[in-house]
């Protein structure tokens, strides 16, 4: 069996508005494992971000433990959270979040900065098929390039984990395979543990694992025994 990168038990989170309470994760039992390019796949709601936000250290539970590695995040103060967050995960989110004044470079150099053992950004830019962008500023990109600059900037730190909250959500499907071509070169290059989050269904295909979300819970988990290439993805 794979190693387990992230485990949680019984994990809940609660939002109380004073008159209700509303439970955006509800019991979660979950495991990911190290090297597999996971699918989380539901529809807007069910949970699905916030379990993220919590597996990469930007939320807290409102009940249960989780777990990366044998670190327990649910121990862990804003302080530890920040570290965990730098030395280990790479973030990519529906929208770029790039620096407009900063070039390709520039806006990875951002994170090669402040990284333990950083790869170059060119290289990481080349990684994602965008040699020839080093000195373009996000203006000059398409929406599919921006966002592969971003998964640079994600992996540029070589994280274990990389999280992608809808990173083909703002995209075309033709700009979206080449953003998911890039995902599934760095999980198989590096062995990257990677988590995508979407409620397009047909990304799944692309997957080892798709673990299915509605109302908080989660409803079913599927493993794809055969895989298919982003290019073969038709939605």
């Amino acid at each position: 069996m794979p190693e387990t990168v992230f485990r949680t038990e019984n994990i809940s989170k609660v939002y109380d508005t004073g008159e209700v309470k509303v439970f955006a994760l509800d019991g979660v039992d979950l495991e990911l494992f190290a090297g597999e390019l996971a699918v989380l796949l539901g529809p807007s709601g069910s949970g699905k971000s916030t379990l993220l936000n919590i597996l990469g250290g930007l939320d807290h539970v409102t009940t249960g433990r989780v777990w990366f590695r044998d670190l327990e995040l649910t121990d862990l103060n804003d302080r530890g959270l920040t570290r965990y967050r730098r030395d280990h995960v790479g973030f990519v989110f529906q929208f770029y979040n790039l620096v407009p004044s900063l070039t390709a470079r520039e806006n990875v150099q951002l994170v090669t900065d402040v990284a333990k053992d950083p790869m170059p950004a060119a290289e990481a830019l080349d990684l994602v098929g965008l040699s020839h962008r080093l000195d373009h500023f996000p203006a000059e990109m398409s929406g599919g390039e921006q966002q592969r600059v971003a998964i640079a900037r994600a992996i540029a730190k070589r994280p274990e984990v990389l999280l992608c909250d809808e990173p083909t959500g703002a995209l075309d499907s033709k700009t979206g395979v080449q953003v998911l071509e890039a995902l599934r070169h760095i999980n198989e290059a590096f062995e990257t543990t990677t988590a995508v989050i979407t409620h397009n269904a047909a990304i799944q295909a692309m997957a080892h694992r798709v673990v299915m979300f509605q109302d908080g819970k989660i409803s079913d988990v599927i493993v794809n025994d055969t895989r298919l290439a982003p290019s073969e993805i038709n939605w």
